[in-house]
């Protein structure tokens, strides 16, 4: 199997109204492009983890980034590094969630990303999304079988919630 990916965050906007010179029109554009090729080292990932899931209310859902997931053609996800993470607190179709998510504060935590004591992203509201990535030969954070090997997806009360999940990584 080979992996090539592109992850792209990006904001168009249009403001419109007044100002001193005139203009009645701002139309910025920001974006970062991850263009990634397959294999293990700098701008490059040869893991991909794609999923819906459900977590039930006042529950988590603890993925297991170094052995307990399995890719979409069966292969054991086995990371050593994540490249990117994109998590949408939506399903694919449907209705939307009535719970808000937390990203973090696993027992055998993740936190490449995250900082500080059992650091958390949250509340990630019904509707809302978090995405982060990074192609340097680092990553977003290393992962460590056994002890930092968790990324957890934390939901709230108001009913389960389902959710989407994009994982972008190294196997070395």
């Amino acid at each position: 199997m080979t992996v090539k990916a592109t992850v792209t965050a990006r904001m168009d906007i249009v403001q419109r109204g007044g100002n001193d010179f005139g203009t009645d029109k701002f139309s910025p554009v920001v974006e970062a492009v991850l263009n990634t090729a397959n294999g293990t080292g700098a701008n490059q990932a040869d893991i991909v983890f794609v999923d819906e899931r459900e977590v039930s209310e006042s529950s988590n859902d603890d993925l297991d980034l170094a052995g307990a997931l399995s890719d979409a053609f069966g292969a054991t996800v086995a990371a050593a590094e994540v490249v990117a993470i994109l998590i949408i607190n939506a399903p694919r179709t449907g209705t939307a969630n009535a719970s808000d998510l937390t990203i973090g504060g696993a027992t055998n935590a993740f936190e490449g990303f995250l900082g500080g004591t059992s650091p958390t992203i949250g509340p990630i509201k019904p509707g809302g999304f978090v995405m982060i990535g990074a192609g340097d030969a680092a990553g977003i954070g290393t992962v460590t079988g056994g002890s930092a090997d968790e990324l957890r997806i934390a939901n709230g009360s108001g009913g389960a919630a389902t959710y989407q999940v994009a994982i972008l990584a190294r196997s070395a």
